[in-house]
């Protein structure tokens, strides 16, 4: 369950790009973005469409390893001053193409793999959710309401256990050394079948799925759990039980 398959994921990558250009008719692109306030709207808008890139790139040339050099996502500070009109189609023809050459090739081909499984199936999740969480950054920035199919939202949280929270232990170990030894914390969804116990007393963090009791639950709609461990929202409003300082420490530690 909440596991999509290779081929939603390719599509999801066009959908959820088209669902983001359909709120940027007549915006103002130079908005600061709230979860990114170093970016405008417009400079958030070139780092999606540069990743989608990125990753279509390394497929299309069938990388044996990731080439971090040829991430343009992270070098979106000179946009500035573009209209929708520019941006939309771009965006758009950046998202196809991807979806169009992770069809072209075997889910299980080892071409530009990360930690260790294939790229084409990494690469597909990655950024189907790098466009669904980017797209709420967007809608946020322009006041506008997000949605997203509790469906999809099940396999962000899922990604989040799975990709983010050991990245995060990887890639800043004195940011993340509190957590070392600190506990258990368990997500609930409350409208869906979704449900993952991090456990947090070994050297490194492990993830279960299933219920079990924990030093402290959160429960809430599989959205807003994903807002939460995405460090978009606070966790005011979803109910909490047990050790509300360790589930803060966790989520004011862990980021992707």
């Amino acid at each position: 369950m909440g596991i999509l398959s290779y081929e939603r994921r390719c599509a999801e990558i066009i959908n959820q790009t088209d669902l983001l250009v359909s709120s940027l008719n007549d915006a103002d692109l130079r908005v600061s973005v709230p979860a990114t306030p170093d970016w405008t709207l417009n400079q958030l808008l070139r780092h999606v469409g540069h990743a989608h890139r990125w990753a279509d790139v390394m497929l299309r040339e069938r990388l044996p390893e990731i080439d971090f050099s040829r991430n343009g996502a992270q070098l979106p500070a000179s946009y500035e001053g573009e209209s929708a009109s520019v941006l939309i189609p771009w965006l758009q023809e950046g998202a196809a193409s991807l979806a169009e050459v992770l069809r072209s090739v075997d889910p299980d081909e080892m071409i530009a793999p990360v930690n260790g499984h294939p790229g084409p199936r990494a690469w597909s999740r990655r950024m189907t959710h790098e466009t669904v969480i980017h797209r709420f950054d967007a809608l946020q920035a322009l006041g506008l309401p997000f949605e997203v199919d509790p469906e999809v939202a099940q396999d962000t949280l899922r990604e989040w256990t799975g990709l983010a929270l050991p990245y995060a232990f990887m890639r800043w170990p004195a940011e993340t050394a509190p957590l070392v030894g600190s506990g258990t914390v368990h997500l609930h969804a409350t409208d869906v079948e979704a449900e993952f116990v991090v456990d947090l007393t070994g050297a490194a963090p492990v993830v279960r799925e299933g219920h079990e009791k924990a030093d402290v639950a959160v429960r809430g709609p599989v959205v807003e759990l994903v807002l939460a461990v995405y460090r978009r929202r606070s966790v005011e409003g979803l109910e909490v039980f047990g050790d509300r300082a360790l589930l803060e420490l966790v989520l004011e530690r862990v980021r992707f």
